[in-house]
C-alpha cells in the first residue's frame, strides 16, 4: 500500500513555485502549465528540504534568532584529496542540486514536524519564516558536470541569505559527494580496460538501497560504462538495459526436461522466410549428439549436462536473436561449451546467430582463452560458422579495478565485464570527502583553522582557471579572487602554492578556460543541462584531454593547484589575523 505521507510529500512538492528556466533567452515560469516541471523535477520524492542534517534547522533559528538570516553568504563545496589514491576526479551531481533548487520548499506538514521535535519556545514565527524560503533567492555558479575537477578547487560557488545557503549544504553534499566518486570509479574501471572492451554494471542487488542502487547506475553510465543491469535506472534515465540469466535457470532444467519425447517441443520460426522448425529442443539434441561425437577427434574431451542442454534451448528459443548462454554452472569445458554450441548450431540452421557465453566463477584469464580456443577449433570443423571464433566472452565475478589490470598482464580473450558490487558500493574508498564552507559574509572573506593544513579552507570568493600548455594538455589550476582581473593567454602569471611558501612558479599559458559558470541565478536556469549521452560523451573528452601521467592507476603525477599572488596574500593575512598567538612562559 503506497505510503500516504510520501504521496502528500510527492504532491506537495511538485507545486508550482516562482522558478524560471532561461530558454534561449527567453524565461519561463516553471510549472506544470507549460511543462517545464517535469524537466526540473526531482527524480526521487525523497529529495526535497527535509533532507537535511538536523544541526541546520538549529542553526537556521539561532541565525533567524539573532537577525543574521539575510546576511550575503557565500559558500564553497570542494573535496580535498582525490580518490582511490589516484590523481583525478569526474564531477558529477550538478543536475540534481540545480532540480533541488527548483523544488526547493517547506511544508506545512514539514514545519509541523519541525515544530512537534523542537523546544516548546521556539517561536511560530520561525516556522511561518521557513514555509517562504525557495530557491529564488539563492545564485549558483558551478564547473561543468561530467569533467575532470581537482582538490581545493570549488566544484560549487553558492550564494544567498545566510540561513537559506546553510540549509542547502547537507543536500548538495548528498547530491554531489556519491555521484563524483561512483562517477570517478567508473571511468578509471574504463581507463583500464581502454576503449573496445564493453562494460555493463551489474550492482543493483550489492548497492547501498534503491537509491544508492540508482544513483549507481546514472552515475556509472555517465563515468563510462556501456549500460546496467537496472531495469528502472534504464527507464528514468534512458540507460540500455542488459541481461541474460542466473544460475537458477540453468539449475531449474533436470534430465527429464532434455527428452524430446515428453518435453514442450518448442516450435520456432526461423529468422527469416516462412520455415518453421516444429521441435526446436529436438534439433538441438541432434546437434548435441554431434558434437558429442566429434569433439574428441577436435581434441576436447565432453560431458554435457543435459538439465543444462535443455536451459540453454529454452532460453535460445525465448531469445534466438539474443542468446547469450552462462556456461559454468557445471563445468565450463566439458559441459557448458558443448552445450553452448549445440544450441548455436540449432539456431544456425533457423538464421540466427547467439551472442556470445558469460563466464561468472574461476580463473577467468584462463578459462576464457580456452573458451576462445574452443570456439575457433570448432570453427574450422564446422562448415558457415566461422563468425563463432570471435563470438563474445563475457565476464562477471566480483571484478574491480585491480583485477581488470591484472587480467590485462595475464592476457584474456574476454570481450565484456560485468562488474558489480566493488563498483556501485566503491569499496577501495567509501567516500569523497566533499565538504560546504563559509568563504564569504557581507561582502567579507571567512576562514576556518586547522591544525591539519589541509583542512584550512581558502577564503573570499573565487573564480577558476585552467591554464593550458602549448601542446593543450592542462597545465595547472588557478584561483583567484572574483574581484582580480582574469588571467590572459600568452601573459606571464605568477601561480603560488596555497600553503608553502617556496612552492611557485611562472606559467605562460597558450590557452585558458574559465571553470566556474553561472547555472542559476535567483530562480532562473542559466545555462544548459545536458542529457546523459552528452555529459558522457563529456567526462570521456575531458578524460583524454589529461596528461596519462595524471590518470594512470600506479603511482600517478599530482596535478598542481595554485592560487594568485593576490589570493596568497589574502589567505595568509586572514590567517594571522585569526590565528591565536602562542604564549611561552
Amino acid at each position: 500500500m503506497a505510503d500516504p505521507m510520501l504521496a502528500s510529500r510527492v504532491t506537495e512538492t511538485g507545486r508550482s513555485k516562482r522558478i524560471k528556466l532561461d530558454d534561449g533567452g527567453q524565461h519561463r515560469s516553471v510549472s506544470a502549465e507549460n511543462g517545464l516541471a517535469s524537466k526540473l523535477a526531482n527524480a526521487n520524492p525523497l529529495v526535497c528540504a527535509m533532507l537535511t542534517d538536523y544541526y541546520q534547522i538549529t542553526m537556521g533559528y539561532a541565525y533567524w534568532k539573532a537577525g543574521k538570516m539575510n546576511d550575503s553568504a557565500v559558500f564553497d563545496l570542494y573535496f580535498r584529496k582525490n580518490p582511490f589514491k589516484g590523481e583525478f576526479t569526474l564531477y558529477a551531481g550538478l543536475e540534481e542540486c540545480i532540480r533541488f533548487l527548483a523544488t526547493f520548499k517547506f511544508t506545512k506538514r514539514d514545519t509541523e514536524f519541525l515544530k512537534s521535535r523542537m523546544p516548546t519556545y521556539i517561536e511560530q514565527e520561525f516556522f511561518d519564516y521557513l514555509e517562504t524560503l525557495d530557491g529564488s533567492q539563492v545564485s549558483l555558479y558551478s564547473q561543468e558536470e561530467g569533467t575532470v575537477v581537482f582538490p581545493k578547487v570549488p566544484l560549487l560557488r553558492v550564494c544567498g541569505p545566510l540561513l537559506l545557503v546553510q540549509l542547502l549544504e547537507t543536500p548538495f553534499l548528498t547530491m554531489v559527494n556519491f555521484a563524483s566518486l561512483v562517477c570517478t570509479n567508473a571511468m578509471r574501471h574504463r581507463i583500464a580496460v581502454g576503449t573496445d572492451i564493453q562494460l555493463l554494471e551489474f550492482g543493483l542487488r550489492r548497492a547501498q538501497g534503491p537509491d544508492g542502487g540508482l544513483s549507481a547506475s546514472r552515475y556509472c553510465y555517465l563515468g563510462g560504462f556501456d549500460a546496467t543491469s537496472n531495469v528502472l535506472a534504464g527507464q528514468m534515465f534512458d540507460i540500455p538495459i542488459k541481461g541474460t540469466h542466473a544460475h537458477a535457470f540453468v539449475t531449474s532444467y533436470a534430465k527429464e526436461d532434455a527428452d524430446a519425447r515428453h518435453a514442450p517441443p518448442l516450435v520456432l520460426k526461423a529468422h527469416t522466410g516462412d520455415a518453421v522448425c516444429e521441435n526446436f529442443l529436438k534439433l538441438v539434441l541432434e546437434k548435441s549428439a554431434f558434437i558429442i561425437s566429434n569433439s574428441a577427434a577436435w581434441g576436447h574431451s565432453v560431458d554435457p549436462n543435459s538439465g543444462e542442454l535443455a536451459a540453454f534451448a529454452s532460453y535460445a528459443h525465448a531469445f534466438p536473436d539474443g542468446f547469450l548462454a552462462l556456461v559454468d554452472t557445471y563445468n565450463v569445458m566439458k559441459s557448458g561449451l558443448p552445450n553452448f554450441v549445440a544450441v548455436v548450431l540449432a539456431l544456425r540452421d533457423l538464421g540466427y546467430h547467439a551472442v556470445g557465453v558469460r563466464l561468472d566463477s574461476g580463473d577467468l584469464a584462463y578459462l576464457s582463452k580456452a573458451c576462445r580456443q574452443y570456439f575457433r577449433d570448432v570453427s574450422k570443423h564446422v562448415k558457415d560458422l566461422e563468425w563463432l571464433a570471435a563470438t563474445n566472452i563475457v565476464a562477471s565475478n566480483d571484478i574491480n579495478e585491480e583485477t581488470l589490470y591484472s587480467l590485462q598482464n595475464q592476457g584474456h580473450e574476454i570481450n565484456t565485464f560485468g562488474v558489480g558490487t566493488h563498483l556501485v558500493t566503491c569499496q577501495a574508498q567509501p567516500a569523497l570527502g566533499c565538504v560546504f564552507k563559509l568563504v564569504a559574509l557581507n561582502d567579507e572573506p571567512r576562514i576556518k583553522l586547522s591544525e591539519d593544513v589541509e583542512k584550512v579552507n581558502l577564503p573570499g570568493s573565487k573564480d577558476a582557471f585552467r591554464l593550458y600548455g602549448k601542446d593543450g594538455a592542462p597545465l595547472i589550476d588557478l584561483l583567484s579572487n572574483t574581484d582580480e582581473p582574469p588571467p590572459t593567454p600568452g601573459k606571464r602569471i605568477l601561480c603560488r602554492h596555497p600553503f608553502i611558501e617556496s612552492k611557485r612558479a611562472y606559467v605562460v599559458p597558450a590557452k585558458i578556460e574559465k571553470l566556474h559558470h553561472l547555472f542559476w541565478d535567483r530562480g532562473v536556469v542559466c545555462r544548459a543541462l545536458p542529457d546523459l549521452d552528452t555529459l558522457r560523451q563529456r567526462a570521456r573528452a575531458s578524460v583524454l584531454c589529461q596528461r596519462p601521467d595524471h590518470i594512470r592507476a600506479l603511482n600517478p603525477t599530482p596535478y598542481k593547484v595554485s592560487v594568485t599572488e593576490e589570493l596568497y596574500s589574502r589567505l595568509h593575512r586572514l590567517w594571522l589575523t585569526n590565528a591565536p598567538v602562542t604564549e611561552l612562559s
